[in-house]
């Protein structure tokens, strides 16, 4: 029989760190040099740095004793990793935000990997908030420190879910430039992209203060040193989706600052906004709209419809509050048009919505089952579900919806069948048509989707 007495080891490995016996190193921390004395032998086991501190003659031997130097560490924080590497030890409990950030840059120096990890993961599940409350100067200490992955992303997560904090914030204008282009590249960077720019002006006049920000006073030099400043951000505007009056007024000043082919461009486009372009940048959304992945509605058309699911019919939520989340689970023109293939993908996923659109139209119509889709040729009873129509997917204004009747025939299921709503059924697909009984009469839709509604803090099934 095996048995194992860990504690009691750790224990011991303890009462040796606190009484310092046979200890042949002697390690100076802080600006004062408190001094800590430890085991050469326990810290090359637990460390790459102290092994490559001892093996590479990083530290000095005086009469027999290893003597290291550690200025830039906190005592404190030292006698919490010294802990932690005789024992495995550490308790981050009654730290505060600042002590551990502090413990964790310690932690990078010395290299204690399973310790970073640890660090990391208890930020992020009990102190986050910290993170967001000087957010510049904590994203400038992560983008040094390559090995804090995990919060260096929870902290730009947060920046661009409030990027307008970062944007009006004093410090602003100090943020370093590597960080700000990674910033830019974003598409949940979601700013009106005008704002982006006249921050991005300021930011620029302010890497060189000596010049004014009147325009008109500009001489060539100036230009010049402006032009190198913003060179590599230039790119990451995405004009395209500046209005074309705010273009006029708030960028075309600057002119002398960007490519001519450029200008050219968007002036075209201003003048025939309906020109289809390729290979342009998306709209900048917040990460919770980037997982709306519709080629036939735009965002808006979810917190419509998520309103609707609320019974709210005449006001609609805005784009920040819609409580749900909207996660596509079957696209025609991408998984196959034929009811096996939407009973493949849809079935017993939860509440959906369903989104057709009329072929060579604007028109959209679909609706909103809260229950289960299935195969098992029966009619399903409720009173939540609702079918709608736009005639123009563009206007708003257009949208028609049509709430139950019969609650004990709201949504029909059958294997021949893809979606089907009401007695009879009011719309339903059936092999390549769609067909609306009291609305419309049938017809071939473009393409149809799919999406499965979860609450926000709901687990998606697969």
């Amino acid at each position: 029989m095996s048995y194992k007495f860990w504690e009691s080891v750790s224990n011991d490995y303890e009462k040796l760190l606190e009484t310092g016996e046979s200890s042949d190193v002697i390690i100076y921390v802080g600006e004062n040099e408190k001094e800590f004395h430890a085991h050469s032998i326990i810290l090359c086991i637990r460390s790459e740095y102290f092994r490559a501190a001892f093996s590479r003659n990083w530290a000095e031997k005086k009469n027999g004793l290893f003597i290291l130097k550690k200025p830039n560490i906190e005592p404190s924080m030292f006698q919490i990793i010294l802990r932690f590497i005789y024992c495995g030890k550490v308790d981050l409990t009654k730290l505060q935000g600042q002590e551990l950030l502090k413990l964790l840059i310690a932690v990078d120096e010395l290299d204690i990997q399973p310790l970073i990890s640890c660090i990391q993961e208890y930020f992020t599940e009990n102190i986050s908030n910290f993170l967001y409350q000087n957010p510049i100067e904590i994203l400038e200490i992560f983008y040094q420190h390559q090995q804090f992955t995990d919060l260096w992303n929870l902290c730009l997560d947060k920046i661009c879910e409030e990027p307008e904090k970062l944007i009006n914030s004093n410090k602003f204008i100090d943020l370093e430039a590597p960080i700000l282009e990674i910033l830019l590249k974003r598409d949940d960077f979601a700013l009106d992209e005008i704002i982006i720019w006249e921050s991005l002006i300021k930011w620029s006049l302010a890497q060189n203060p000596t010049i004014t920000q009147d325009i008109k006073k500009w001489n060539k030099n100036q230009i010049t040193i402006l032009d190198r400043i913003l060179h590599e951000f230039i790119p990451l505007i995405r004009f395209y989706h500046i209005p074309s009056d705010d273009f006029f007024n708030k960028v075309l000043p600057y002119k002398k600052l960007l490519p001519k082919q450029l200008i050219n461009e968007i002036s075209e486009f201003n003048k025939f906004p309906d020109k289809i372009l390729t290979d342009i940048q998306p709209l900048r959304k917040p990460k919770y709209l980037l997982s709306l992945d519709s080629v036939i509605v735009e965002f808006q058309h979810f917190a419509m419809f998520a309103s609707w699911i609320d019974k709210d019919d005449d006001t609609y939520y805005s784009l920040e509050n819609i409580p749900y989340r909207f996660n596509l689970l079957y696209r025609a023109s991408r998984d196959g048009i034929d009811s096996k293939e939407f009973h493949n993908k849809c079935d017993n996923k939860g509440s959906t919505v369903v989104i057709a659109k009329v072929k060579g139209t604007n028109q959209i119509i679909g609706g909103y089952n809260p229950l289960v889709w299935d195969s098992s040729s029966s009619t399903k009873s409720t009173t939540d579900s609702y079918i709608f129509s736009l005639t123009d997917k563009n206007n708003i204004s257009t949208a028609i919806i049509g709430r139950v009747i019969d609650a004990n025939n709201a949504i029909y299921c059958a294997y021949s069948l893809g979606p089907a709503f009401g007695p009879g059924s009011d719309l339903y697909y059936y092999y390549t048509t769609w067909n609306c009984l009291q609305s419309y009469s049938s017809f071939i839709a473009d393409d149809y989707e799919v999406f499965q509604v979860l609450k926000k803090n709901q687990i998606i099934r697969f």
